[in-house]
């Protein structure tokens, strides 16, 4: 049972790797290509290098937060991770298909703390993680 589990939730995990591909990948190599500095090709592996190489250079300081900063790892099990992967993909694809604007990375977010309330209450979630989210939700625009 235990196998299907896994493989169950690496499709979903690929799944939602689609979606945030499709939905942030073009954003970052729309321009270069479209004035024609890079090929579509040559842009896309361009930026994966540099996607790859930035963990190395700057750290997982973002990942750390969403993994351990948003809800508290004692109630996260196998089916808590399959849940927000599946409240993300839903949401994302439904923002996605009625053109809505979306960020992937906040639908995870909301995605963790649903199954984090239903897990444990408010105790489950780490307040200062989630101020911090949506503190730089409003600043990342304005510092940019």
């Amino acid at each position: 049972m235990i196998v299907y589990l896994v493989i169950f939730g690496i499709a979903i995990a690929l799944i939602f790797d689609f979606l945030n591909g499709m939905n942030d990948a073009a954003n970052s190599i729309a321009t270069i290509v479209s004035t024609k500095v890079l090929s579509p090709l040559a842009a896309v592996v361009w930026a994966a290098f540099f996607n790859f190489a930035a963990a190395f250079i700057f750290g997982v300081h973002v990942a750390e937060t969403i993994g351990k900063g948003i809800v508290d790892t004692s109630f996260i099990n196998a089916y808590f991770i399959l849940s927000a992967l599946l409240a993300s993909i839903l949401w994302v694809y439904m923002c996605t298909k009625f053109g809505m604007p979306i960020s992937v990375s906040h639908a995870l977010i909301g995605g963790l703390i649903g199954p984090g309330l239903l897990a444990g209450g408010i105790k489950a979630l780490i307040m200062s993680g989630i101020v911090k989210v949506l503190l730089f939700i409003v600043l990342s625009p304005i510092i940019e």
